[in-house]
């Protein structure tokens, strides 16, 4: 069964329908069900019709790519040259960047058609994307839960099909989780495989765009596109070659299952979705290998003290002065700094800069920072000894399903802990893939999470692939958005 991808670039070429039509078909879809998802916070219909054009004009000249004349969405952290891009945070409310993301510049050589900018949490930061300047997206299987975050927006314009596909932004889970929670496929890939440049930093040693898809060949075609060192990103390095044809072959594939991910916390019938799963890449000829990952225990710690610091860091050019909102009734420089970093970002952005600050502070650099900078070293270190072992790692992406708007919005405690199985895979800039592998009882989605070495982003994909083949979930969207 091919993805959707796949399928829309074969009518194109084909010349049964056009990419101008085809992108109008998607407008109105958008303009129909948008107003109840919330998934996109700009609409560059103006720009998607003219890409629609440039992309009719390649069909006709026989220099169709896979993604020329497919339309598709943006989360709102990545730049686009005169396109306003926020960040959901009132910050950088009207910012329009005079430079393309690398990201979008590939994308838009080969006739890409840019629908929009999608909701996120304001700045990356949150797993719900209730953060959001803009307000929460909204679950297209279920509209009173969470689409999961950072890129709730992109997962749920993807799964709602009003978007072919999408680019999101993983710093912790944040392509991985809301594909969790909205039934779409999400990869993360190795960092440094795909460019950051254009990317509006959160944390930068922890920072990856990655695809949104409706399938696992689909975030395949989106990474083979995206992939390639840059020389304006440092972090950037050279990839293996590229991955759109998948085998799905997993005989003999080693298969390691770290216990420490199916621990107390996770949601007993999360667990039995992964065993199922696990059983039938066994059934298949996998090897299972069960596994001990001990450092999961300080994973969730690490993770948040070096990205609170690296925010810290990043986030100190926003002062008003040089671009985006500034505060108005001020005394002096100082004033007007304080009150525009003090009305210019949320609570959960504020806490994550002062949590940053803290951890970097004298008297506090070595005990925080520098600690959990070597206990980094220390999760890498335990996952390079597992991979000695094990061609992948399967685990569950969270430890629930999607949970209710605003049902943790009173425990930060309680919403980080969403991210507990996602974490380590940016701590150790490790490739891992999120793909439905049931419904729960509720008809919510539950994702299922394949971990890699790095740089073996193929791999990944392919044991994904065969999964998903074989399993066939199909997760359907709620009565309100099936038009």
């Amino acid at each position: 069964m091919s993805g959707r991808i796949k399928t829309l670039s074969d009518m194109l070429k084909k010349g049964e329908i056009s990419s101008a039509e085809l992108t109008r078909r998607y407008i109105s879809r958008i303009e129909k069900i948008n107003p109840l998802l919330n998934a996109y916070v700009l609409k560059t219909f103006d720009e998607a019709i003219r890409g629609a054009e440039y992309a009719d004009a390649l069909i006709k000249q026989g220099k169709a790519g896979a993604l020329t004349g497919i339309p598709f969405a943006l989360k709102d952290n990545i730049c686009t040259d005169g396109i306003e891009t926020t960040c959901c945070s009132h910050m950088l409310e009207g910012f329009k960047p005079y430079y393309d993301a690398t990201v979008w510049q590939k994308l838009k050589s080969v006739g890409a058609v840019l629908l929009g900018k999608t909701n996120m949490d304001e700045f990356a930061m949150g797993s719900s994307s209730e953060t959001s300047y803009y307000g929460a997206p909204k679950n297209p299987v279920n509209l009173s839960k969470v689409t999961g975050g950072s890129s709730g927006g992109s997962a749920a314009a993807v799964k709602a099909d009003i978007a072919a596909y999408s680019l999101g932004s993983d710093t912790g889970g944040s392509v991985r989780q809301p594909a969790s929670f909205c039934g779409a496929v999400g990869f993360k890939p190795t960092y440094g495989a795909v460019s950051r440049y254009g990317l509006i930093a959160y944390a930068s040693s922890l920072d990856q765009i990655g695809p949104l898809a409706d399938s696992v060949e689909d975030a395949a075609i989106i990474y083979d596109a995206i992939r390639g060192q840059d020389r304006r990103d440092s972090t950037s390095c050279p990839t293996a070659d590229g991955v759109t044809k998948l085998d799905g072959d997993v005989k003999g594939l080693k298969i390691g299952v770290p216990e420490e991910f199916f621990s107390e916390g996770v949601d007993e019938e999360v667990k039995k979705s992964i065993e199922a799963a696990i059983c039938l890449y066994e059934r298949a000829g996998a090897k299972i290998k069960k596994v001990k990952f001990p450092a999961m225990k300080v994973a969730l710690s690490v993770y948040y003290i070096l990205c609170c610091a690296e925010a810290s860091s990043n986030l100190g050019r926003y002062d008003g002065i040089r671009y985006g909102f500034r505060a108005k009734d001020y005394g002096d420089i100082d004033e007007m700094i304080v009150k525009t970093r003090t009305l210019g970002f949320g609570k959960e952005v504020k806490r994550r800069i002062m949590l940053g600050t803290y951890v970097l502070s004298s008297g506090y650099y070595d005990a925080y920072y520098k600690k959990a900078c070597l206990l980094r070293e220390r999760i890498t270190a335990e996952f390079d000894e597992i991979f000695k072992d094990c061609d992948v790692l399967l685990t569950p992406v969270a430890p629930t399903t999607a949970f209710d708007i605003g049902g943790r919005s009173a425990s930060s405690v309680q919403a980080y802990l969403a991210d507990v199985c996602t974490v380590p895979v940016n701590i150790a800039r490790l490739p891992a893939i999120s793909l439905p592998c049931a419904v729960t009882k509720e008809g919510l989605p539950v994702g299922l999470q394949i971990i890699g070495r790095r740089f073996d982003d193929g791999r990944v994909l392919s044991s994904a692939y065969f999964f998903e083949r074989e399993a066939c979930v199909k997760v359907p969207l709620c009565k309100e958005v099936q038009l």
